[in-house]
């Protein structure tokens, strides 16, 4: 109900209210982050159309994936696949929705910062609780998610 209230979402397009440009400069629980890497981050979606739903942001407020530079679009790129790595070995899901909403008319709800959606999928998943009780369920708080998400996370060779 808050997703469809619109409570959190910014009341303008620029950074200074961009949800997504605020995420990072809070702690990681806090913020949701499982994983930070040098132009992008992986975070849990406030609001998940399935549990473990992530998405792949660029720190730089940008909205739409032509604005990338090839060294954000290459990190975003390996980002997801490290998600959808990290889902599977964490929760066992079957297979993956991806995708990007670009602009209000296309369903972004915020159009203003990209973001790249993982939601994971499992057989059976849309069952009638979201259709008949408009409800859907979560078998984890998200800060449990993110804990689990975030320690499977691959280290970089470096150990940083």
């Amino acid at each position: 109900m808050a997703y469809i209230r619109g409570e959190n979402k910014p009341a303008d397009a620029s950074s200074g209210e961009c949800p997504f440009c605020r995420i990072p400069s809070l702690p990681d629980a806090d913020g949701l982050v499982v994983h930070r890497g040098r132009l992008a981050y992986v975070v849990l979606n406030l609001y998940p159309y399935a549990p473990g739903h992530l998405m792949v942001c660029p720190y730089r407020h940008i909205a739409d994936y032509t604005e990338t530079t090839d060294e954000e679009a290459a990190e975003i790129a390996d980002l997801t696949r490290d998600a959808m790595r990290v889902v599977r070995q964490v929760s066992g899901a079957g297979g993956f929705n991806i995708g990007m909403n670009q602009g209000h008319i296309a369903g972004a709800g915020i159009a203003a910062h990209l973001h790249q959606h993982v939601v994971p999928r499992w057989p059976g998943d849309q069952n009638f609780m979201p259709i008949i009780g408009r409800t859907k369920t979560l078998p984890e708080l998200l800060g449990e998610t993110r804990a689990l998400f975030a320690e499977a996370w691959p280290r970089p060779a470096d150990g940083s």
